[in-house]
């Protein structure tokens, strides 16, 4: 059956599932694709927060799941904690069915997505395709963290933008509440773009905060992405993070360059700064909501191209010490990376036919002659020593080649580094996500063997035991500082734990 064809009837049956029982009611039952007919109850906000188009923050909450509830909250303390914070709430009963467990769950979320992004569903209408979550029991959401205040002359985009102070980019962190063991995280930059509004009259325009806009992302009809709300059936909070190319994609340009000059690429070092303030935020804000601490990178497409900056350890001056907490480390425990751009010099060979060289040749300059600027555009060039993340890579070899060539390259290197890597290779076809219960618990399997390594927070750069310089602060005295219960050292130690052994970041 066509790939396309299968989830538009997915999404059709889904839909009309909801009003089976009663039609737009606040109760009545929905067939998931794991456990049958299901109940679903449905209740609006205690005050509804809405997008900047009027429709409702939403959350579906999947309860009596078949596998361990780590927020100790009862589930009705947690509805009514996130109806009180703004949100419409659809509760999913599963009932503790055997098949409630991953990867099986991800068929659902996939279902459930798809539905959400049409605006209704169970008993709510209105959805905002920018603000609709899916959380399993036990779990809470902190919305709009800020993780680093733009430079409006980076991209120059939209006219009006390029004169303010700079927006704040945001990410949104999903984790269990009072639970009684701390979790890793797995963070994605969004693979949707926000980007400044283009209007003098609007401090918060309708581009803001579309780092969850679902055609884009986790819906999109190529993608169908459940990897990050499926993390949760394993033990795995999640975070998604507004793309740091803060500009409509395909837009963009030097300042005194020309319209879209920058096209579908983004740049350095204004991406690995907002990927390191980012990496370090979820450690610190994480850190006071009861997480381990732990980060892995989840990416995908241009999230892909993106979040892979976190991976390497090469010290680059340039990119260090900018945005929140600079003592605190930016290391990554992990990524899983799909089809992104993990080297820009190697589009030069074959590929010259491709937008994403022939910007580079605009922003950056000939290749043969500035082979250093291009080098600094990707992340297979970051990754030095062993003391990188572990990897592991999936892509089609029907997508763009320039997916499968880069992808590989930074396999090899980090391989050659003596840093483990694992690759899902034609999953399926075309520029999407794996599907399928056997590549989707390779990718989980693969998070948790490299989760749990560190021994506690101390190990993660939090709460250093003697106060090692960071090269990126060397010469600059921070001070004694306390943050959000964190105590830190004049000067911080990022370690990560890797084999047994401890590597200074």
């Amino acid at each position: 059956m066509n790939r396309t064809f299968y989830y538009t009837l997915l999404y059709i049956v889904t839909f009309l599932s909801c009003f089976a029982t009663k039609s737009m009611a606040g109760s009545g039952t929905w067939s998931s694709n794991i456990a049958g007919k299901i109940s679903y109850k449905s209740s609006s906000a205690t005050k509804a927060k809405k997008d900047y188009n009027g429709k409702l923050f939403t959350i579906v909450y999947l309860e009596n799941l078949g596998f361990e509830k780590l927020g100790k909250n009862t589930n009705a303390e947690d509805v009514q904690w996130l109806r009180d914070n703004g949100f419409a709430v659809i509760e999913l009963d599963y009932n503790k069915h055997s098949k409630a467990v991953s990867p099986y769950l991800n068929s659902d979320i996939i279902s459930i997505n798809a539905a959400l992004n049409s605006g209704s569903f169970c008993g709510i209408s209105n959805i905002s395709p920018k603000r609709a979550y899916i959380l399993c029991e036990g779990y809470r959401i902190k919305t709009d963290v800020g993780y680093y205040k733009d430079d409006p002359t980076v991209y120059n985009y939209p006219d009006h933008y390029k004169t303010t102070q700079g927006d704040s980019l945001y990410m949104d962190i999903i984790y269990p509440a009072n639970a009684d063991k701390t979790v890793p995280t797995l963070l994605s930059f969004s693979y949707s773009n926000s980007w400044g509004h283009k209007s003098s009259s609007s401090a918060i325009g309708e581009n803001a905060h579309m780092r969850m806009y679902l055609p884009y992302t986790l819906a999109g009809s190529t993608f169908y992405d459940s990897i990050l709300e499926g993390a949760p059936a394993r033990g795995i909070a999640w975070a998604i993070a507004d793309n740091p190319k803060y500009c409509e994609w395909g837009q963009g340009k030097r300042t005194g360059g020309a319209n879209k000059e920058y096209g579908s690429i983004s740049t350095n070092p204004d991406a690995a700064r907002k990927v390191k303030s980012a990496v370090r935020t979820l450690r610190v804000v994480g850190n006071s909501l009861g997480l381990s601490g732990e980060i892995g990178i989840y990416g995908f497409s241009r999230g892909s191209t993106i979040g892979a900056f976190a991976v390497g350890d090469r010290y680059v001056a340039d990119f260090e010490g900018y945005g929140n907490y600079p003592e605190v480390s930016s290391a990554i425990q992990v990524a899983i990376l799909g089809p992104g751009v993990f080297d820009y010099t190697l589009l030069a060979d074959g590929f010259t036919d491709k937008n994403e060289y022939k910007n580079g040749v605009k922003v950056w300059g000939e290749l043969k002659t500035h082979k250093d600027v291009w080098n600094l555009q990707g992340a297979n060039y970051l990754c030095e020593t062993n003391a990188s993340a572990p990897c592991l890579f999936f892509y089609n070899s029907d997508d763009e080649k320039f997916y499968g060539k880069t992808a590989d390259a930074m396999k090899e290197t980090l391989d050659r580094l003596g840093v483990t890597t694992a690759l899902i290779k034609d999953h399926n076809s075309g520029h999407c996500v794996p599907k399928d219960e056997t590549n989707l618990n390779k990718i989980y399997d693969f998070l948790s063997d490299h989760f749990g390594q560190a021994s506690g927070i101390e190990e993660i750069g939090l709460s250093p035991k003697e106060p090692t310089p960071n090269p990126s602060l060397k010469g600059r005295e921070i001070g004694k500082t306390n943050i959000q219960g964190i105590k830190v050292n004049s000067f911080s130690k990022g370690v990560i734990i890797k084999n047994g052994k401890k590597y200074l970041q």
